[in-house]
């Protein structure tokens, strides 16, 4: 599948007109390469203007978001970690992932791809959650730990962009789901929908984000997730067992994706949490417990919803629509209705650190009050634009943030911290630019290998030879 520009998900796998939101995307729908010049452009642009250059913007003792976390909001333990994380690993979007893998291959290739690539995709977010345990650092902060406290503004800037972009997403995914479950049928139904999410979203961004996960995630809002997901499984496996397990079993592949593509777009999903973990992480009280909490929390939620997607459009009709696929399972509605819920809490996820990172390039305006502005500015895109095709957005969010995290777990993944450059990192933004290029040149010219793990692989090795000495600490 090839590059498009940002859209929103449908849940067919129809192709609808897709309308180009901003010059930006109209550059990348010609052509994946043309991103990594975007960049350079962008670079070069930054560095004219005097607030790129302008290191009192990153004073750390006035901004919340570059500063370390202090030991009275290091709150969160294991179980903390993993019911989070497996809430976030949950969603629509995911099944409707696992629906794309078949049947590009077949059945126990797409297992096999959505066991690896979630083991390897959750580690790396177990990874950058112990590095911000251990630093206290949000993910604006790691980016200047490495980048250097001018440079890593532009990844930031990047970050809250496709932050501002998944929050629509979400909001249409529940406006959408909801009106599959109550209809349509009178003029006015989709904004009303789409408000009334975007309303219930504003609301949560003024609450405290330590509350609303050990407070409702952890005691509520997990073991419903967990239920419905019960539920839809034994539906779902009821009807292959009815049609006949086997021929499930042995379905053969079209070849159109190989093990490593398809490992990329099962990747794809936590991948695309990278640039968030830190956030939550960070209010860790052991590093250990955030690494296995996370790891393990999201992995299982990757796993099974991928899974899922595969088994919900193995028993559809070619033509199916997927939330119709699941309303149709017995108690689909109250099933589809909670997952909806906790689509809530992704939302939610962005958004907080969104606004972080605006916080960050910004402290006059307070995290909370950043909060509120994006959820707003978040409902009303969702109003106004039309969006479509999931997979390329994944992935050009892939090519774009995993090297930029395998830069970052190269200089600091071994537990040594690091002082940020007074301005640019220019080896590691190098390696970062790089490893744009490298991605987006693997995907159009060796996609059996898949561009993830390569890209990947090498970031990570070269910044990782090339960390200066003050990084290369044994803590053996």
């Amino acid at each position: 599948m090839g590059w498009h520009p940002l859209g929103v998900l449908r849940f067919s796998q129809t192709k609808a007109e897709k309308v180009p939101l901003n010059l930006i995307e109209v550059i990348l729908a010609q052509g994946s390469m043309a991103l990594t010049s975007l960049l350079f452009s962008a670079v070069a642009g930054l560095a004219e203007l005097p607030f790129f250059w302008n290191d009192k913007m990153a004073n750390t003792s006035h901004n919340e978001s570059l500063a370390p976390v202090g030991a009275d909001q290091r709150v969160f333990g294991w179980y903390s970690h993993a019911s989070l994380w497996f809430s976030l690993g949950v969603g629509l979007l995911v099944i409707q992932l696992g629906a794309y893998l078949v049947p590009a291959v077949g059945t126990q290739d797409a297992l096999l791809a959505i066991v690896l690539g979630s083991v390897l995709g959750a580690g790396l977010l177990g990874w950058v959650a112990k590095i911000a345990c251990d630093t206290g650092l949000s993910s604006a902060g790691l980016m200047h730990q490495v980048y250097g406290s001018s440079f890593a503004r532009l990844p930031v800037l990047l970050n809250i962009v496709q932050l501002v972009g998944w929050t629509t997403f979400e909001l249409v995914v529940m406006r959408d789901g909801t009106l599959a479950m109550f209809g349509n049928s009178w003029w006015g139904a989709a904004l009303t929908a789409t408000l009334l999410w975007g309303t219930v979203l504003t609301l949560l961004t003024t609450g405290s984000m330590l509350g609303l996960v050990r407070s409702f995630v952890s005691r509520f809002g997990l073991p419903l997730v967990v239920l419905s997901l019960l539920w839809l499984s034994y539906q779902f496996v009821g009807l292959l067992h009815v049609q006949g397990w086997a021929a499930f079993w042995n379905r053969p592949g079209t070849g159109e994706k190989s093990m490593l593509s398809a490992m990329d777009l099962v990747i794809a999903m936590p991948v695309s949490w990278l640039p968030l973990i830190a956030d939550y992480a960070r209010h860790g009280n052991n590093s250990k417990t955030a690494l296995s909490g996370s790891w393990i929390g999201y992995a299982i939620a990757n796993m099974w919803c991928y899974a899922l997607g595969v088994m919900v459009i193995s028993v559809s009709a070619p033509d199916a629509n997927l939330v119709n696929t699941l309303l149709l399972a017995q108690a689909g509605l109250l099933a589809l209705g909670l997952i909806l819920l906790d689509e809530l809490d992704n939302a939610y996820g962005d958004v907080y650190s969104a606004s972080v990172n605006s916080h960050s390039l910004w402290s006059r305006l307070s995290v909370k009050h950043w909060g509120l502005a994006i959820a707003v500015v978040c409902t009303a895109l969702a109003v106004v634009l039309p969006m479509h095709d999931l997979e390329p957005f994944l992935l050009l969010l892939s090519s774009v943030f995993v090297p930029l995290y395998g830069v970052i777990l190269g200089r600091l993944g071994a537990g040594a911290t690091a002082s940020a450059p007074a301005s640019v990192n220019w080896g590691a933004a190098l390696i970062w630019l790089s490893g744009i290029a490298v991605f987006h040149a693997t995907a159009n010219w060796a996609p059996q290998f898949g561009a993830a793990l390569p890209t990947l692989a090498l970031t990570f090795a070269l910044a990782w030879f090339s960390r200066p000495a003050s990084v290369a600490v044994s803590h053996a």
